[in-house]
């Protein structure tokens, strides 16, 4: 249940990056072929193909860039999230080293279909290397007459925020403001970049339209599952012998991505625990990885398919541990905005970082799990909401590891 590679078809290859290897593989005969297709066709067969975003929310891509209003006559934006912050996650970079023309006719079929005349890559400020790779293959496709004729790419670096990598805070970024999240509605669709309708999209999300339009919405869906179509790029880290980045059939089970995959647990060999979709993602025990790594598969097993950043924990990782670690980040990541998120996020890392060293009490535990879900949904960005999914399910999981840190 691997599936079919497509968008690591070229990662062997060491001048993929180049427009010349792109050509010889076919690339952009899906712009060409897309140029005779009416933009609401483009949609359409998006829709139809199951296509599902890839950078953490998994919103159907095709539904999406119809919320752009059809009586609209001003400029419209395509926006795409290189930000790629997410702890355990590590594909979109590939991408852009490796096959950033990918990217390129992906972003022109999309500008076609929700008619868009400008295009904005904001890349994550530490990807130095896929950003001088993407600037140089933009500079090709502009001398070779696919950009500059009607769509234009500007290359926008980031500054590191995590924060950014949600939508409205990276528009807000990429305007030149403070990266703070939005009150929604309006959604970006509706009011977005610079005040414009504005569709955010993933990488990876992008990179497979040239393969839908070449060969079609029914081959695309026959890939997945009845509600997410195509493979995806597995980032899979930890405790493994093989970490790496793997692109398989989002129908593929969280065992064989583990197991098949990165071909098994290293350490002590026994499996502990998983995060299956990036630190924000809840962790599943041992017992709980016979799930489908699609979007409703994971959710139905309490959890998130995310951007697929699959973090592999043997038995000698400490889960307090693991989650002080993440505690940490969120408390050093919060914008700020919200208080809830501003305070609670550093709440509960002091509290985790009391009980690792032994120096926690009874009632901790306890007052996380308040804390957190009192917090959840109350904020203007998901970011509070993604931080309680490790909050909650690492103590209710591991509850035992964490009452014997805590003195009696």
């Amino acid at each position: 249940m691997t599936g079919e590679r497509t968008l690591t078809r070229n990662f062997h290859r060491p001048d993929a990056h180049t427009l010349a290897a792109y050509r010889g593989t076919g690339g952009y005969t899906a712009w060409e072929k897309a140029q005779t297709m009416e933009p609401a066709a483009i949609t359409e067969e998006v829709k139809k193909s199951n296509l599902r975003g890839l950078g953490g929310a998994g919103f159907p891509t095709g539904m999406k860039w119809s919320f752009i209003p059809k009586n609209h006559t001003g400029p419209v934006y395509l926006v795409i999230n290189a930000d790629e912050g997410e702890p355990g996650t590590f594909k979109d970079r590939y991408l852009l080293e490796r096959d950033p023309h990918a990217l390129i006719e992906g972003m022109l079929i999309a500008a076609r279909a929700i008619r868009s005349a400008v295009g904005f890559v904001y890349i994550r400020g530490e990807y130095v290397e896929p950003w001088r790779r993407f600037s140089a293959a933009a500079r090709e496709a502009t001398d070779a007459g696919y950009l500059g004729r009607g769509f234009d790419v500007v290359v926008h670096r980031g500054a590191g925020a995590y924060i950014c990598g949600e939508e409205t805070g990276l528009i807000s970024s990429l305007e030149g403001r403070k990266g703070w999240p939005k009150l929604k509605p309006p959604f970006p669709a509706i009011k977005g970049a610079f005040g414009a309708p504005t569709i955010v999209n993933n990488v990876e999300t992008i990179c497979h339209l040239p393969h839908i339009i070449n060969r079609g919405a029914g081959w695309f869906a026959s890939l997945g599952t009845k509600t997410q179509g195509g493979t995806r790029m597995y980032s899979v880290s930890g405790r493994v012998k093989r970490p790496g980045v793997y692109e398989a059939s989002v129908a593929i089970t969280l065992r064989q991505v583990i197991y098949d995959l990165a071909e098994g647990v290293t350490g002590n060999g026994r499996l502990k625990a998983v995060v299956p979709g990036g630190s924000s993602a809840a962790i599943l025990r041992a017992d709980e990885i016979d799930v489908t790594m699609d979007v409703d598969g994971l959710k139905n097993a309490g959890t998130m398919a995310g951007s697929a950043g699959v973090i592999v924990m043997d038995e000698t990782v400490s889960i307090p541990e693991a989650l002080m670690v993440v505690a940490r980040f969120y408390a050093h990541e919060s914008c700020g905005q919200c208080t809830p998120c501003r305070e609670s996020t550093g709440w509960i890392y002091k509290i985790t970082e009391r009980i690792v060293e032994g120096r926690g009490r009874k009632e901790d535990l306890d007052t996380v799990l308040d804390v957190a879900r009192r917090g959840a949904g109350t904020t203007i960005c998901a970011f509070y909401d993604g931080a309680v999914g490790p909050y909650i399910s690492y103590i209710e999981k591991f509850r035992d590891e964490f009452e014997a840190l805590i003195p009696k």
